[in-house]
């Protein structure tokens, strides 16, 4: 198996296009006002948002996007205006993470781990 994609809610598809859009995903679907999609910059997998009349209540969506070049994309999406809730910060699971949420309040996790991703020293064998 392989993961295609993952869809998260929102309420408003235009704002989220536009945000994910800066996070540096490639739109390649726009069916608005209920859907749309995306290209990560990287790999084979895709993402989408479509239309909900309410969000989830409680923790929600948590998704992860890795880059080598975390602080550097963080850098750049603070001058572009994207507020984060935690700057890049080492993790005691030998991650680096930073934190924000999308116009929906799902939560968006910019991340560096190398091997450490699939291979923790306490990985499973």
């Amino acid at each position: 198996m392989n993961l295609n994609q993952v869809t998260v809610p929102s309420i408003d598809i235009q704002k989220s296009i536009s945000f994910y859009k800066e996070l540096g995903l490639h739109l390649i679907v726009e069916a608005l006002p209920h859907y749309a999609r995306f290209e990560c910059k990287e790999g084979d997998s895709t993402f989408s948002i479509h239309q909900v009349e309410e969000l989830p209540r409680g923790e929600g969506v948590c998704v992860y996007f890795e880059t080598e070049k975390l602080d550097t994309e963080v850098k750049r999406l603070i001058a572009n205006g994207i507020q984060f809730e935690q700057l890049p910060t080492d993790q005691r699971y030998l991650w680096r993470e930073a934190r924000l949420k999308d116009p929906d309040g799902n939560q968006i996790i910019l991340y560096y781990a190398g091997d450490n991703r699939k291979n923790p020293p306490w990985r499973i064998n």
